[in-house]
């Protein structure tokens, strides 16, 4: 009887440094799997849901919405004001995302994404195409200063941007000036309420 008692104790013992040996490996794979995962994999999770986000903005501006899409190195926002539309923001240009608990830990357990065409498609691609489109935009620069105009060109690393009074149509007798604008100094970009992406 001490006999079978003692080797029930064993195999308990044996079962319990098993499961413990078992959960830090689980605990380890977990911790490397989302050391693996990007900021890109975390928003896509999103992209097409309702879960309201906030963006904190290096500029010190903030905007709150859905996330609608998800490129290479940008996402944009469905925004939720009164006038609507949509805000393009480079990865580079957001300082913090916030968003509900619940839907944090969604994007944690994101898988990764099988590649999609949108997922190849550049900040300057999407430049390039609002270019096209003659959608009229405003710029935040990471000096802290709003620009208003229409794209006239996007190049590899800078867009050409005609000033002119924001949601006006651009024409020659409107335009106040040009710059160009380093595509590495935008922080986000607005497009008027008829635009948006995804």
């Amino acid at each position: 009887m001490r006999w079978d008692r003692l080797f029930e104790d064993l195999e308990d013992q044996l079962a319990s440094e098993w499961e413990a040996e078992r959960a830090a490996l689980d605990t380890e794979a977990e911790r490397l799997r989302l050391s693996r995962l990007s900021l890109r994999e975390r928003l896509r999770a999103l992209a097409g849901t309702d879960a309201a986000v906030s963006v904190d903005c290096l500029d010190g501006t903030g905007a709150a919405g859905t996330v609608s899409a998800v490129g290479a190195d940008w996402f944009a926002l469905t925004v939720a004001t009164r006038r609507g539309g949509a805000l393009l923001v480079p990865f580079g240009g957001a300082a913090a995302i916030g968003m509900p608990h619940e839907a944090m830990l969604r994007t944690a357990r994101a898988e990764p994404a099988v590649g999609r065409l949108a997922d190849r498609m550049t900040l300057g691609f999407v430049l390039r195409d609002l270019s096209r489109r003659r959608i009229p935009v405003t710029l935040a620069l990471a000096a802290g200063r709003e620009l208003s105009g229409t794209i006239d060109r996007a190049g590899a690393d800078h867009l050409d941007l005609a000033l002119h009074e924001r949601d006006q149509p651009r024409r020659a007798d409107a335009v106040s000036g040009h710059r160009i604008v380093p595509t590495t100094a935008l922080v986000w970009v607005r497009l008027d309420s008829a635009a948006t992406l995804g």
